[in-house]
């Protein structure tokens, strides 16, 4: 099933998006984790790649198993990051044969401690670019961009993305709403008609949203993190107001009538289970 069928539901399509393990007991976590929130029935989930490009064939082996054992739809990604124009029509060829459809085609984030991503030699510099060729190599395949509603000026790349072959757009995380109804005002003026969906992600470690949001270029609400830096220290109330926070974007999103709701999860069941338990209230 392509996703976007998804975003065509009376209500709003709901998505989960895991960090790839790094040990066995990691990845049988993981499974433990999906399986726990495959009760919620997710239009589709997906597992990022790590840094500078690793576990990659790990996500394959691990986007197969989704819907092969879990039967939920998974979304593979697709970065730019170590990877020549071979690499990726392998890849995409590879994705075929187990009967994946969609792909979340990203650039990739430069090596930590750089501000300049540099493209690998016969590789791609832009997710268009990565777009464009994904989508002559395979017309049928669903294409996910994404998108960052706290940088309006990133908003001609997105139209080029679109342009592209992109179908969707899932967005960066953020933790105030203004930012992606701005984002989304600004994108259909600019003539992008695209599903955007917004991203979010449950505040569950002081620490671990510093340095998320330090890595992509989002803000934490200044009276949230005075309150996070209050409690710093107890976990359970990091975790609780993070989760009260999250669940009131989400109410204020579904009432906006947003297309859908993707879910950033850290690997952790409980805080995402406990919002969308209210959230169905």
């Amino acid at each position: 099933m392509k996703v976007t069928e998804a975003f065509k539901k009376e209500t709003p399509a709901l998505s989960f998006e895991f960090f790839p393990p790094k040990t066995p007991e990691q990845e049988e976590h993981l499974f433990d984790v999906i399986g726990k929130l495959k009760k919620f029935k997710p239009d589709f989930v997906s597992v990022t790649y790590g840094a500078m490009g690793t576990t990659r064939e790990k996500t394959f082996h691990w986007v197969e198993a989704i819907k092969s054992t879990f039967k939920i739809e998974p979304v593979a990604h697709l970065t730019c990051v170590a990877a020549t124009k071979d690499d990726i029509a392998r890849q995409i060829e590879q994705l075929e044969q187990i009967g994946i459809e969609n792909i979340l085609a990203l650039r990739g984030d430069p090596p930590e401690g750089t501000t300049e991503f540099t493209p690998p030699k016969d590789g791609f510099r832009f997710a268009k670019e990565l777009i464009g060729f994904i989508k002559a190599k395979q017309p049928e395949f669903c294409l996910g961009a994404a998108a960052f509603p706290e940088k309006p000026a990133s908003l001609p790349y997105l139209k080029e993305k679109v342009e592209a072959g992109a179908d969707y757009a899932i967005t960066q995380l953020f933790f105030d709403n203004r930012f992606y109804f701005d984002y989304v005002e600004r994108a259909k003026k600019a003539g992008i008609t695209v599903p955007i969906i917004p991203g979010l992600m449950a505040i569950t470690n002081l620490k671990q949203v510093k340095r998320l949001t330090k890595v992509c270029g989002a803000t934490i609400p200044e009276p949230l993190l005075k309150k996070l830096e209050a409690l710093d220290g107890d976990t359970e109330a990091i975790q609780k107001l993070g989760s009260e926070h999250t669940l009131a974007q989400a109410r204020e999103l579904v009432k906006a009538g947003v297309p859908g709701l993707h879910f950033f999860v850290m690997n952790q069941a409980e805080p995402i289970s406990t919002i969308l338990k209210q959230l169905a209230r």
